[in-house]
């Protein structure tokens, strides 16, 4: 029996497209899984949309609800946000909540929400000094940000190694521990 909600939020990153597996994967761990993306995201996945929606049983989102209209999805347990690109992490730690995504993340933040995020950035990115500030900025608003040694590691432009998601769905695992 499901007793835990994810909320899942992926970025338009190469390895969004791994997501359909990695619901599957967290759906054999116990997961309820909700599935969130970008605009950019969901553009980059808009074939797959209605199997996705499919596969975990709730609508896949991108865009903020009106207001007054019922929320579709259950409450989160936890919110797991990969891949996260340069602009989410940065808007998120800045609170620049125009995306639907960014937003839920922000306020989950002060609703004490468990919370991890795996940015997918290249090491150009990272030599901006905005992205360092805002990976420190999230970590001390008690977000798991899964980068550097142990999570993430930024690849060269251009070159791609495979993406940790097994560490993004253990540091989920590790916040809200399955019902015994």
């Amino acid at each position: 029996m499901t007793t835990r909600t994810l909320y899942l939020f992926g970025s338009a990153a190469p390895p969004v497209f791994d997501v359909a597996r990695v619901i599957e994967d967290a759906q054999a761990r116990g997961w309820d899984v909700c599935l969130g993306l970008t605009p950019a995201a969901a553009g980059w996945l808009e074939d797959s949309l209605d199997g996705l929606a499919a596969l975990t049983g709730h609508p896949v989102r991108s865009q903020y609800k009106r207001p007054g209209d019922a929320d579709v999805w259950p409450k989160a347990d936890a919110i797991l946000v990969a891949p996260a690109t340069f602009n989410t992490v940065n808007a998120w730690a800045l609170g620049l909540t125009d995306r639907f995504v960014v937003g839920v993340v922000a306020e989950g933040i002060g609703k004490g929400i468990p919370i991890a995020t795996m940015p997918c950035v290249n090491a150009a990115y990272v030599r901006h000094r905005a992205f360092e500030r805002s990976v420190q900025e999230l970590r001390e608003m008690g977000v798991s940000v899964l980068y550097g040694e142990g999570g993430f590691v930024p690849n060269q432009p251009g070159h791609r190694e495979p993406y940790p998601w097994d560490r993004a769905l253990d540091a989920v695992d590790g916040l809200v521990p399955a019902a015994q």
